[in-house]
């Protein structure tokens, strides 16, 4: 009886566009690569200490969206908010990335674009080959994304920014293209979506003097539905390496149009209802709803 009761509460709780959404796919969105898409925007070094502190300040195009979900390091899916990364890239101070200036300029430009579920799995100062299969990297990356299709996702593109790292070695930059290529066609493999998008963009910045030949290697990397946008120009934090938050919400736009321009017909007139501003995930629904049955049964 008790159950009955919580059930009924619970669909009563919900209005009927939320409802309705459950049966409708997420709009899954990884992000993948270094510091600069998990985020330094407004993160400043203390000159004494070494230690990145964040400014706090988190840019009117990225500020959360009921519409904007992320996949948490504990692979829970909560409401996304600056800094999405933080869980992430947990050993680095994590500041504004293009992620959440991305999804807000999708919804924007395309109102019945659904719900996105953005899965971060960025680190800093990770090089290519880390990024290889079999390393952690990578497992985790196929891990996170394979939990947020199975709890009711569907693949729309990969985001991905790396490459800085990969500036100082002559022999890095020798086998970057080849390590790239076979990241790519790996994860594409492992995920099941052989032509799954991905966005990269082109450095704007590196670690070491080899920027335009990792730079060379990105923009001719010649494997279908790999879209470049290129970061040049953009401006960096004072330490040269990190994009500032103006630049970084800049650079989400920028992946958004070019997302928009590539997206499928089929995706484009999807008949997905307006999202509400008290939308939950049906996975997180049923943990409440089990929780309601055993606590008070």
């Amino acid at each position: 009886m008790l159950s009955f009761i919580a059930l009924a509460l619970l669909a009563h709780a919900l209005p009927i566009e939320c409802q309705n959404l459950l049966k409708h796919k997420l709009n899954i969105i990884i992000l993948a690569g270094q510091s600069n898409m998990a985020g330094r925007g407004g993160v400043a070094n203390e000159t004494s200490t070494g230690i990145g502190t964040w400014d706090g300040v988190v840019p009117p195009q990225c500020q959360p969206n009921p519409s904007i979900f992320r996949l948490s390091a504990d692979l829970a899916w909560v409401k996304a908010r600056e800094p999405i990364h933080a869980d992430i890239d947990a050993r680095k101070t994590d500041g504004v990335g293009p992620g959440m200036s991305f999804a807000n300029a999708v919804l924007t430009k395309d109102p019945n674009f659904g719900v996105v579920g953005l899965v971060p799995c960025a680190v800093g100062g990770t090089t290519i080959s880390q990024w290889q299969k079999g390393e952690f990297l990578y497992e985790q990356l196929v891990k996170r994304a394979e939990m947020a299709q199975q709890s009711g996702g569907v693949y729309r593109a990969m985001l991905w920014y790396q490459g800085e790292a990969d500036t100082v070695n002559e022999e890095d930059v020798e086998l970057y293209k080849g390590r790239l290529k076979t990241f790519f066609d790996d994860l594409r493999s492992d995920l099941h979506a052989p032509l799954l998008p991905i966005f990269q963009v082109i450095l704007a910045s590196g670690e070491g003097p080899y920027i335009e030949e990792v730079r060379e290697a990105q923009l001719n990397i010649g494997l279908p539905n790999v879209k470049c946008v290129d970061a040049k120009g953009l401006p960096l934090e004072p330490d040269d390496l990190h994009l500032t938050t103006q630049a970084q919400v800049r650079l989400g736009e920028m992946l958004a149009d070019a997302y928009l321009r590539f997206k499928p017909r089929s995706l484009q007139s999807n008949n997905v209802p307006t999202p509400c501003s008290n939308f939950v995930p049906f996975f997180i629904i049923t943990a409440q709803f089990l929780w309601i049955i055993l606590t008070f049964s």
